[in-house]
């Protein structure tokens, strides 16, 4: 027995960087078993690898959900370039007034495209937010939003008319409509906890100079770090350098947002005003 186990032919372990890439095509494509990753190896990037032994490095899946079922997350994901979402959330006025605010938002580039407000919204003003943040453009394909009872089947039939697959979320679950719930509480936490509403009016201008810092001077981490709607003379791609100077002839000046909540930084010459 010593001398069979020790004649057995072994076989070598793939190297390290393989038993990586095996990993990142199986979770990038969850659809994918180790015949169809093994053959995309082989085929495209010419590594020979038995199905077999795919199987041993693939990533641990969990028991209830089979092979092949695309997650929620995924599905997000994959989609992101088409998907805008929506939501209510109550603001409060110095009066005790309670005010419904609605907000649309992409998914891809984490950009608010409309944002009203109103103190008893229905299904018709619902509707017309939705086609005034919709409008004619032919890139969104689903929007997602909750089961509230004002998206009435007649707003949703109506949207469907004009291209966009309604999508709603399941019961009690704001975590799949994560991305526009994360959205509403950095709305809260870095814009109106830190403002006393006066009226409706009021609000609705706080909100409006507030979208314009968020899609155009506000960093997301989301995008890399980046800006969803970065106004012409912005760097898409950070710099970053391990001894940072200022720049010669120039100088770093302010712009005061929402009466000095936030500023926005940014380069002039020297002698600008």
């Amino acid at each position: 027995m010593f001398w069979r186990l020790k004649s057995r032919p072994a076989r070598l372990a793939i190297p390290l960087e393989i038993q990586k890439l095996i990993r990142r095509m199986a979770n990038e494509n969850p659809s994918w078993g180790e015949e169809r990753i093994a053959n995309e190896l082989l085929l495209k990037l010419g590594f020979q690898v038995s199905p077999r032994t795919v199987s041993k490095y693939l990533p641990k899946r969990p028991t209830a959900r089979p092979r092949g079922d695309m997650r929620w997350s995924t599905f997000l994901r994959l989609h992101a370039q088409g998907i805008i979402a929506c939501d209510f959330f109550l603001a409060v006025t110095a009066t005790f007034r309670l005010l419904y605010v609605f907000v649309v938002m992409e998914h891809h580039r984490r950009r608010l495209i409309h944002c009203n407000v109103a103190a008893h919204p229905s299904s018709a003003w619902t509707l017309q937010q939705l086609r005034e943040a919709i409008g004619f453009q032919d890139g969104y394909e689903y929007l997602l939003h909750d089961r509230d009872s004002i998206f009435a089947s007649h707003p949703d039939e109506s949207i469907s008319k004009l291209g966009v697959t309604v999508l709603k979320s399941p019961p009690r679950s704001p975590k799949a409509n994560a991305v526009c719930e994360r959205v509403i509480g950095t709305l809260r936490r870095e814009c109106l906890d830190w403002l006393i509403r006066l009226t409706e009016s009021h609000l609705r201008a706080v909100l409006q100079s507030w979208v314009r810092h968020y899609n155009t001077g506000r960093p997301n981490m989301a995008l890399g770090p980046g800006v969803p709607d970065p106004p012409p003379g912005m760097p898409h791609d950070a710099v970053s350098t391990s001894h940072p100077r200022l720049r010669e002839g120039k100088v770093v000046r302010a712009r005061s947002i929402l009466g000095g909540l936030h500023h926005q930084y940014f380069w002039t010459p020297a002698g600008a005003h």
